[in-house]
């Protein structure tokens, strides 16, 4: 089972897809709604910097924290139940959580805005 743990509608278009379409013009093969609660990952904020030959403010930020998971307590040889999340959420929980998975080779339309994706990836 797959379920959509992001804000908005994955579609998983057919692997052959073009990187950018007209939306319409190529029927996905799924739509995974959004969930009503979506996983985030949050941002511990540590301390800015200034860096050597870098003009701008550098913030040290940690992104491990998440909220919106169910908890895992599994084995990783039986996940009956696949997470779809964000990339940053997914890598994030790479080696603690086996059963998250994240878009993977987006499908944009003809303005550049991701409208699906080819398949999806598990980060380890």
């Amino acid at each position: 089972m797959l379920i959509n743990l992001t804000p908005h509608p994955i579609r998983i278009y057919p692997y052959g897809t073009p990187d950018r379409i007209s939306l319409g013009d190529i029927e996905p093969e799924m739509v995974l709604e959004p969930a009503e609660q979506p996983a985030r990952i949050g941002e511990n904020y540590l301390f800015t910097q200034t860096l050597p030959h870098c003009p701008v403010r550098v913030a040290h930020v940690e992104f491990r924290h998440t909220t919106g998971l169910p908890p895992w307590d599994g084995d990783p040889q039986d996940i009956r139940t696949w997470y779809v999340v964000s990339l940053p959420l997914a890598l994030s929980q790479a080696g603690k959580r086996p059963d998250l998975l994240a878009p993977h080779l987006e499908v944009r339309d003809l303005d550049g805005t991701a409208i699906g994706c080819r398949e999806l990836v598990l980060p380890v």
